[in-house]
């Protein structure tokens, strides 16, 4: 038999899927504290505000900007699997409003225990991304590693004066959402029980963009993409970055069919917990846990929040002076 004819449940071999496998963002930001690497004024975006990429202005009025995102499996499917962490790795790209050129591979393979047969399906996958993406897919670097991890090191292209940035956002404008939440939960349960969520697998593969591009086209300033910190904490890092508050209203947060029921069920990350107990400090909540939960849930390849109106995507809140606490939910 081959690797295509006998049934691999990947998650079983990872401690933790997906984005809900980064360390966690408190221990970082501790981590990297007091750390100062070289610079000089070309660097337009960097450590400072923790955005989704680094940003380097070069010649003719174009800036290059670099991000890599890799992590452990998070579906069992390979094909599957090399297509949501494709997806996820161009997010970054996407979300500072630039145009991605060119991917490195990102592998760590259990080469004697788990099939190369079963390698090629994820970076088929994440090629077939690249294609969908117009973007090279050309080399990489690979070890041997006790668990499935892949990813990408991409580079792409902005115009400095039209970034998306999270240190950008500004009080009386909107707040949109272009993904709706809930894969954390979802993929949680797959791992549990083995069950197939075709509308998470949707979701974690669709491109961001369209988003991108409405955003960069609505003259749009401030946007991040919503990865392993959850809603919340990613509106955290933006309305702190940005010295404002995000005022988030729940009822109007899209969820995924099967989200809250997979909540109720208690299939919930660590990863999830700890960002909750990361910004409830930061949050003035008006809503219960299990709520909470749900906006800190730990996502995969989701949606941009951008500060502002784009076609399509729910209006989740608003963006208002500073107050006592950078996030409020009601």
């Amino acid at each position: 038999m081959t690797a295509t004819t006998v049934s691999y449940r990947l998650t079983q071999y990872v401690h933790g899927g997906g984005c809900a496998c980064k360390i966690p963002a408190g221990d970082l930001e501790d981590m990297l504290g007091g750390l100062t690497p070289w610079t000089s004024a070309d660097l337009l975006v960097g450590l400072e505000t923790g955005d989704d990429a680094a940003v380097v202005r070069i010649a003719d009025g174009q800036a290059v900007v670099s991000t890599t995102d890799f992590f452990t499996a998070v579906v069992d499917d390979a094909y599957d699997f090399g297509r949501i962490a494709a997806a996820n790795a161009l997010s970054d790209i996407y979300a500072m409003g630039a145009r991605p050129l060119v991917a490195l591979n990102l592998v760590g393979w259990p080469r004697d225990v788990r099939p190369l047969e079963l390698l090629r399906e994820v970076l088929r996958g994440g090629m077939d991304i690249g294609r969908e993406a117009e973007v090279h897919v050309a080399g990489g670097q690979s070890i041997d590693d006790p668990e499935p991890k892949y990813g990408m090191a991409v580079t792409g292209l902005a115009d400095p004066d039209r970034l998306l940035r999270n240190d950008a956002a500004r009080p009386g404008l909107p707040l949109s959402l272009t993904k709706p939440l809930g894969v954390g939960v979802l993929n949680n349960r797959h791992k549990a029980t083995g069950e197939v969520f075709a509308a998470a697998i949707d979701s974690m593969t669709r491109l961001n963009r369209a988003a991108a591009e409405a955003a960069v086209a609505a003259g749009i300033r401030a946007a991040t993409d919503v990865t392993g910190f959850g809603l919340l904490g990613h509106g955290y890092k933006m309305a702190r970055a940005s010295g404002v508050t995000f005022r988030i209203d729940a009822a109007a947060v899209p969820y995924l069919d099967g989200a809250r029921e997979a909540l109720a069920a208690g299939y919930v990350s660590g990863g999830t917990r700890r960002n909750l107990a990361w910004v409830q400090p930061h949050t003035d909540a008006g809503v219960g846990e299990d709520e909470l939960l749900l906006l800190a849930d730990a996502q995969t390849s989701g949606g941009l929040l951008v500060v502002g109106e784009i076609p399509g995507a729910p209006v989740i809140g608003e963006v208002v002076a500073a107050g006592d606490h950078p996030l409020v939910v009601r």
